[in-house]
C-alpha cells in the first residue's frame, strides 16, 4: 500500500481536499486532529506538555489551545520542543492505523511534512495551495483569531513556492469544481501507479 502525504499552509484547505479523497474511498489520517486527541488521552504526553508549557496548557482536562498557540507561535524553541514530544506519538498511532487498512493507498494529512523534512517517508506528497487573502480569511473565521495571529502561524511554515517545488502533485484550492477535478486526476494517477 502506498502512503501519500497531504500538506499545505494554514488555511490552504487541506481538510477540504482530504474529504474529497475520502469521498473517493481513500482512507485519510488527520495528523493534527489525532495529535489533539493524543495530547488529551495520553497521560505521559500530557505530563510532558505540562512540564514544558506549565499547568495552563490544560484547562478542565482539555488542551488549552489558545494558551499553547500564544506561547509556541512566539517562541520557535518551544514549538520545536512541543513537536518533538507530540510527533513520535502521532507517528506511532499512524503506523497502527495503517495496519488496519487494505486499500491501494492511504493519505496522511500533515501540515508540516516539508518543515520536518519528512517527505521521504511518503511514496508521494500532495501540496494544497490557496491565495494568501483566502487563507487569512478562512483561518480568522474558523479559529476566531486576528490577522496578526494567523501571520504568526504562517511565519512558522515554509513558503508555498518551496512546498510546490518538492511536491509530486499540487492542488490549487480556489474553485471547488476545479479542485474536485484536480483531486480526481491525482486519484487516478495514484491508482494507475499502484497497478
Amino acid at each position: 500500500m502506498k502512503i501519500v502525504g497531504l500538506t499545505g499552509g494554514i488555511g490552504s484547505g487541506k481538510t477540504t481536499v482530504a474529504k474529497m479523497f475520502e469521498k473517493l474511498g481513500v482512507p485519510v489520517y488527520y495528523a493534527d486532529k489525532e495529535a489533539k486527541r493524543l495530547m488529551k488521552e495520553s497521560k505521559s504526553l500530557k505530563q510532558a506538555i505540562i512540564a514544558l508549557l506549565g499547568e495552563k496548557a490544560y484547562r478542565n482536562d482539555d488542551i488549552n489551545r489558545s494558551y499553547i498557540a500564544q506561547i509556541v507561535f512566539q517562541d520557535k524553541k518551544k514549538l520545536n520542543e512541543l513537536n518533538a514530544l507530540v510527533h513520535p506519538i502521532v507517528e506511532s498511532d499512524f503506523m497502527k492505523w495503517l495496519g488496519t487498512l487494505g486499500s491501494s493507498y492511504a493519505i496522511q494529512e500533515n501540515a508540516l511534512i516539508f518543515e520536518n523534512d519528512k517527505q521521504s517517508a511518503y511514496d508521494a506528497v500532495i501540496t494544497v495551495t490557496a491565495p494568501l487573502t483566502a487563507r487569512l480569511e478562512r483561518v480568522m473565521i474558523r479559529d476566531g483569531v486576528s490577522e496578526k495571529q494567523v501571520f504568526d502561524r504562517i511565519e512558522n511554515q515554509l513558503d508555498d513556492e518551496i512546498k510546490i517545488r518538492y511536491a509530486d502533485f499540487v492542488v490549487n484550492n480556489i474553485d471547488v469544481k476545479k479542485c474536485k477535478d484536480q483531486v480526481l486526476g491525482i486519484h487516478k494517477q495514484l491508482l494507475s501507479k499502484n497497478s
